[in-house]
């Protein structure tokens, strides 16, 4: 395939694990004292689904711009948060993430994902690979207890003491924890924070693999790489020769390259015909990704033409959010799980990627935040009938005026 024949590149492997590597769990997952099987495949089922939604709104919303995310970060920040909801808050995040709740409970859902947690942080010695949660809580904020013993066992959270009083210190703790995470490539996760903040969830996800077969930096020159119809750039383009797993979809229109880490995990490069970008956006479904990882072949590439580069992505996931189905907790939420009183409300949910291809292989980063702040309880008086006045001085508490308004309009 031709530098100069290429087209826009949309890389998915992002999409099972948010971080272009497949790494997929075992097709049985059991969890300790549970009778009943968690079937892995429900979970990453469900989060590919939801990975495919949240793309479709971040592509729609960013025409013509780079794209990065993790969708596992933002899933399971979505999910953590579920920990404490209640009622019909709690069946909108759930039903959000594309949890069917007739085939699979609570209890299973957020047991799959301390497995998949625990999976995915297991030392590798040819993998970096480490995804985290914490959360930051108001001094005099007392969480209930099962919502801190549920997120230190299920989603080995901690919890950090912060002063959100001082919302730029608050702010640079957070920022601070979250990009030693992610080895300084998430620097600053929230740009701002509301002195009302009493609580903030945070999940980081880091990720560095090397090629299995690596890119040699002597053939990577600059080439034309076709952004529009009407634009073209100048980039580093790495050139190679090798055997790996390849599919030609004819029914979509685009063509399909894996290639592996030395971890076994792969990058999914999919590289759609001139102008079919946007039909090939609005048939990804986790179906099509099925058939994808089934219709790959071992082929001989004698020229495979890869850009260098690193792409940011920095977004405000609120509206997004609300146009997949999760709402309450913009609104008007059920949070009793995490406060007795639940007087709680998501003010942001914010999300931050990077993504770095080079001839040495892949590495990235990415975090989702989700602030709250309490609620007051709405109060409004309308003297809009007949009232009393009382004039009293604050010091000798002397009533020196006394009367009724009967009609405003009177003089």
């Amino acid at each position: 395939m031709r530098a100069e024949r290429t087209s826009f590149l949309l890389v998915l492997g992002l999409l099972l694990t948010g971080m272009c590597i497949v790494h997929c769990l075992p097709e049985n997952v059991m969890v300790k004292d549970q009778r009943r099987r968690v079937d892995g495949h429900t979970l990453a089922s469900s989060n590919t689904d939801f990975a495919f939604s949240l793309y479709k709104q971040l592509a729609l919303e960013n025409p013509n711009k780079n794209v990065i995310f993790s969708p596992l970060s933002v899933s399971i920040a979505l999910a953590f948060l579920s920990l404490g909801a209640r009622g019909s808050t709690l069946t909108e995040i759930l039903e959000g993430l594309k949890f069917n709740l007739t085939e699979i409970q609570e209890k299973e859902i957020h047991q799959g994902f301390q497995h998949l947690l625990q999976t995915l942080n297991k030392p590798s010695n040819e993998l970096q690979l480490s995804v985290g949660n914490a959360m930051f809580v108001q001094e005099e904020l007392e969480l209930l207890d099962k919502f801190i013993e549920d997120a230190r066992v299920l989603y080995a959270s901690g919890a950090f003491l912060t002063n959100f009083r001082n919302p730029e210190a608050a702010k640079s703790l957070i920022n601070e924890y979250v990009k030693n995470k992610t080895h300084g490539k998430i620097e600053e996760l929230f740009k701002y924070l509301s002195p009302n903040t009493v609580l903030v969830l945070v999940n980081y996800i880091y990720f560095k693999a090397q090629w299995k077969t690596r890119f040699d930096p002597k053939h990577t020159q600059q080439a034309e790489f076709h952004v529009s119809k009407n634009k073209t750039v100048e980039v580093p383009m790495m050139t190679l020769g090798l055997e790996t797993p390849y599919f030609q979809d004819e029914e979509l229109g685009c063509t399909l390259v894996e290639l592996t880490y030395t971890s076994n995990d792969s990058a999914l490069l999919i590289l759609p015909d001139e102008g079919k970008m946007q039909d090939l956006e609005a048939k990804l479904n986790p179906e099509t990704l099925t058939r994808w990882r089934k219709s790959l072949q071992p082929r001989r590439i004698h020229e495979l033409y890869l850009p260098k580069f690193s792409i940011k992505s920095d977004y405000v996931l609120n509206d997004i959010l609300s146009q997949l189905g999760i709402k309450k907790i913009f609104a008007s939420p059920d949070l009793s799980g995490i406060i007795e009183t639940g007087d709680l409300v998501v003010s942001q949910v914010v999300h931050s990627a990077a993504l770095d291809v080079d001839e040495e292989g892949t590495e990235g980063a990415a975090a989702t935040g989700i602030s709250m702040e309490r609620t007051f309880l709405r109060i409004t008086v309308r003297f809009d009938r007949p009232f009393l006045i009382a004039i009293v001085l604050k010091d000798t508490q002397s009533i020196i005026f006394l009367g009724k308004v009967t009609n405003p309009s009177q003089v």
